[in-house]
């Protein structure tokens, strides 16, 4: 086991939702690697629609085994972000047991690809349900610890799809826009207390949702259908996506002290995306 004494978020303690596997994985283990504990929480069932496998209760310990092995302490439930009420109580329960609450991360999300005449109602329904409200949720059983602190840093995980039009993911690019709107109402209103809230907008990422070929096949699809707006896709860098632990740069910076003065923003490891 490695002791961090003097790591970058050192002392505090941050939730992170979606953190069975990928990104949230990825966040938890690099704040607990810079001296946070964390509370981390997953679905770990499928949803409808949803064209990949989802998380497992087993990919959810690993990620408490990765969080252990930094030496710093990790709690973790299984709960739908839809569910307000039984994720208030796991978050103040966690907050009870771990004594505080510096840094959320409202990360859970799920996706999927269709021409927009091909999206159903419940498509749309649930994609909002996890995407939007979820990460609405979230802050709303987490926001009160730091109110009660007096300080804090609300994360929430949009996409380069909250940016800019993305095809062929109507419900996904509804969400993220609004979660970039969230961002910015919950940053005017909290800032009283000295809480920051910020949105993170990556380009495509190297994880499950994309990588296990049910979410890349229906894209292809529908791109083959209308190739010509499939070229709104492409990074401006050279590359083709990115990894987990490059988005969990910016959510460590957005955690820490050294962005205290940022908050009503949208940073945007993005590869260049968003600009071409």
């Amino acid at each position: 086991m490695t002791e961090r004494v003097n790591g970058r978020v050192s002392g505090k303690v941050a939730l992170i939702t979606g953190a069975a596997r990928g990104q949230g994985r990825a966040h938890a283990v690099r704040l607990a690697a810079e001296g946070a504990d964390v509370i981390v929480v997953d679905l770990c069932a499928p949803i409808r629609g949803v064209p990949y496998a989802p998380a497992t209760p087993e990919d959810l310990q690993e990620t408490v085994r990765l969080v252990e092995k930094t030496g710093q302490q990790a709690i973790s439930a299984i709960v739908d972000v839809r569910d307000l009420e039984k994720l208030r109580g796991i978050v103040d329960d966690a907050v009870i047991r771990l004594g505080r609450l510096d840094v959320v991360v409202a990360n859970a999300a799920i996706c999927s690809a269709a021409p927009w005449y091909e999206v159903t109602p419940e498509s749309f329904e649930d994609t909002i349900g996890t995407n939007v409200t979820g990460v609405w949720n979230t802050v709303m059983v987490s926001a009160p610890h730091l109110v009660e602190r007096g300080s804090g840093s609300i994360i929430l995980i949009s996409s380069a799809a909250g940016l800019k039009a993305q095809p062929f993911t109507m419900p996904y690019t509804t969400s993220k826009w609004a979660v970039r709107g969230m961002a910015k109402a919950f940053a005017a209103e909290l800032a009283q207390h000295s809480i920051r809230v910020n949105s993170v907008h990556p380009t495509g990422v190297n994880t499950p949702m994309v990588n296990d070929g049910g979410l890349g096949g229906q894209l292809d699809k529908a791109i083959a259908g209308n190739s010509r707006i499939g070229a709104m896709m492409i990074n401006m860098l050279p590359v083709d996506i990115i990894a987990p632990e490059d988005v969990s740069d910016t959510v460590l910076f957005l955690a820490s002290d050294e962005s205290k003065y940022i908050t009503a923003h949208e940073l945007a490891p993005d590869a260049g995306v968003t600009e071409f």
